[in-house]
C-alpha cells in the first residue's frame, strides 16, 4: 500500500475545505440524492461523497457503508483521487500497488473496483470527490467518466449553494442560518456525549457612531476586524458567525463556564492589541453576554442566544449608565 502525496496547495486546500464549515454537520437530502442516484446508474454498492481533511476522509453523504462516517486519510483512495486533475479509476484494487495492501482490499468491505471524481471548491482546490467502489472488478469507459464528472459538478453545485445561503459575504464566517446550523449539531453532540459548552453573545459598542462619523466603508472595516478577532482568538472547533449587523456570537464546545471565561480574557487582550497597534481614529468595543448550556434549561440553541443576547444587553446598559 502507498500512503498518498500531500498536494502541493495542501495549506491552501485544507483553508478552503475548511471555510467551507461542513465538516461533520448532518447527513442532507441535497447530497443523499446524488449519492443514491450515482448508486443506481452505475449499479455499484457503494457511493460517497468524500471530504479529505488534514488526518481524515470524512463522508458527507454515504451509501452502501452502513453507518460509517469517516476513515483515516492514509488508508482513502480519494485521498490519491484529488492529486489528479481527471476521475481515478482502478479496474483491481488487488493488481494496483497504491491499493493492493489496503486493509479495505484485504479485509472489509473487500474493496475491488474504485471510480473517483475530484470535488472542486469555487476557487479551484480539490476537497475531496464523488467516488464509486464496487466489490467486484469492473470496466469504466469514456460514457461512464463523463457521467460520473456531471453528477461531481452537481455536488460542487451543492456546495457552492450552501456556501451562498450559510457564509455572511462581508466577513466570511458564517451568517445567522449557518451559525444556528451548526451550533444545532454542536449542541446535541455536547448533550449526547454529557460535555458542557458555552454561547457568547457580542455586539459592538458605538458601531452607529462609526458609520455616521467614518462612513459605512468604515463600518463594514470594523465589523470585519472584530470577526477576524474572534475567528483567531478561539478554536476552529469553536462556532463562530455574525448574527446581523453588529452582532455576533460564538459557541465554545467542551467549555465549562471557567474556561469560557479566560477564553475570554484572551480574547479582550486581543482586541486590546488590536486596538493600540491600529491606525484608526476610533476602537473596537463591544458587550458581551455569555451563558453555560443546561440541557434541562435550554430547549434548542434559540434559547441559549436568547438568553447570552439578554445578559449582553445588560451588560451593554450597565455600561452606558456608568459613561
Amino acid at each position: 500500500m502507498k500512503i498518498a502525496e500531500l498536494p502541493a496547495n495542501e495549506t491552501a486546500r485544507i483553508d478552503a475545505l475548511h471555510s467551507l464549515r461542513i465538516l461533520d454537520t448532518p447527513r442532507e437530502e441535497r447530497f443523499d440524492r446524488l449519492t443514491r442516484l450515482a448508486k443506481r446508474l452505475f449499479d455499484v454498492p457503494m457511493s460517497v461523497v468524500t471530504m479529505i481533511d488534514v488526518n481524515r476522509q470524512w463522508f458527507k453523504s454515504c451509501v452502501g457503508l452502513g453507518d460509517a462516517t469517516e476513515t483515516t486519510r492514509d488508508i482513502s483512495f480519494c485521498s490519491h483521487a484529488i492529486l489528479s486533475d481527471e476521475i481515478t479509476v482502478v479496474p483491481d484494487a488487488r493488481l494496483d500497488p497504491r491499493f493492493c495492501g489496503n486493509p479495505q482490499v484485504t479485509g472489509e468491505p473487500h474493496i475491488r473496483f474504485y471510480a473517483g471524481c475530484p470535488i472542486r471548491s469555487e476557487s479551484g482546490f480539490a476537497l475531496g470527490t464523488l467516488c464509486l467502489v464496487d466489490t467486484k472488478v469492473r470496466s469504466f469507459d469514456a460514457d461512464d467518466r463523463a457521467l460520473l464528472k456531471d453528477l461531481a459538478v452537481m455536488v460542487e453545485q451543492e456546495l457552492a449553494a450552501i456556501r451562498m445561503a450559510t457564509i455572511d459575504d462581508l466577513t466570511g464566517i458564517s451568517n445567522r442560518r449557518g451559525f444556528e446550523t451548526l451550533a444545532r449539531h454542536a449542541l446535541a453532540t455536547s448533550k449526547r456525549l454529557g460535555r458542557p459548552a458555552s454561547m457568547m453573545y457580542f455586539d459592538l459598542d458605538k458601531f452607529k457612531q462609526i458609520n455616521d462619523r467614518f462612513g459605512h466603508a468604515e463600518g463594514d472595516a470594523a465589523l470585519t476586524s472584530f470577526s477576524a478577532l474572534l475567528s483567531s482568538s478561539f478554536r476552529e472547533s469553536d462556532v463562530i458567525g455574525r448574527l446581523g449587523g453588529d452582532e455576533f456570537a460564538a459557541l465554545l464546545t467542551n467549555t465549562a463556564e471557567g474556561e469560557s471565561d479566560r477564553a475570554l480574557q484572551h480574547f479582550a487582550q486581543r482586541v486590546k492589541s488590536f486596538n493600540q497597534n491600529g491606525q484608526r481614529q476610533y476602537d473596537l468595543a463591544y458587550s458581551v453576554g455569555v451563558v453555560e448550556f443546561d440541557p434541562a434549561r435550554h430547549y434548542d440553541v434559540s434559547d441559549l442566544m436568547q438568553q447570552a443576547d439578554g445578559l449582553m444587553y445588560q451588560h451593554k446598559k450597565a455600561a452606558r449608565a456608568q459613561a
